[in-house]
């Protein structure tokens, strides 16, 4: 029998790094859920903002955290003059320490252990992730699947880097009764080689018939890093 494993799982410590780095010593569970609650924030408040990834690192000094948002347009977290990029990490303090009977000094000094750095990301279609988010939104505007899946590929190939993608889509495609798969590739995609350079995503489109899953491969070719 065949076991499905996650292309980034697979390739961790070869190609792919984890999301998150530091020091969990001191108290790992509340550190782990921590990670967690910021995550699932960040994603529902920053939806239309077209996040890649969300990295968190602790350091060792005063047990910081430093968060770091990849994202094509990151004038929209930011704001003017760092506006709504404040308004945001004061929500997420609320969301992190409501469950939590603190008092205002408290929480002020635990708002300054948290730091929030948006970083560009200059192209979106050798984003797994972004090239999902942009077939998502198409779908969700009823463009027909095929066609949004020829472009999406189209676009992507157009780089030297990348050397083969694969993009799927699953659910009830068109608006038939019977859900079903569809897949459409190119190039090479050596998914059993761990050194190949193979980044993928998941992403989901809410459509009026139900929801529609995304899946995105592309690879860039194999690395030999020692």
């Amino acid at each position: 029998m065949s076991h499905k494993v996650h292309p980034k799982i697979f390739r961790i410590g070869e190609t792919t790094d984890w999301l998150s780095h530091g020091f969990y010593s001191r108290k790992p569970k509340e550190s782990i859920e921590e990670d967690f609650i910021i995550r699932e924030f960040l994603k529902k408040n920053l939806e239309d903002c077209s996040v890649e990834k969300i990295e968190i690192e602790r350091t060792p000094q005063e047990n910081k955290v430093n968060i770091f948002v990849f994202s094509a347009r990151p004038g929209l977290i930011i704001g003017r003059r760092g506006e709504e990029i404040e308004t945001l990490k004061k929500k997420l303090i609320k969301t992190l320490f409501k469950n939590k009977k603190l008092n205002l000094k408290d929480i002020e000094q635990k708002s300054k252990r948290i730091n929030i750095e948006v970083k560009e990301v200059s192209d979106i279609w050798i984003s797994p992730s972004l090239v999902g988010q942009w077939v998502a939104q198409r779908l969700e505007k009823r463009v027909p699947y095929r066609r949004v899946l020829k472009q999406a590929l189209d676009k992507i190939m157009a780089h030297r880097q990348v050397q083969g993608a694969k993009i799927g889509v699953s659910g009830r495609l068109g608006g038939v009764r019977i859900a079903r798969d569809e897949w459409l590739g190119r190039g090479k995609l050596p998914r059993q080689t761990i050194r190949a350079d193979i980044d993928y995503a998941f992403e989901e489109a809410h459509t009026s018939y139900g929801i529609i899953g995304i899946k995105v491969w592309i690879y860039k070719g194999e690395r030999f890093d020692n």
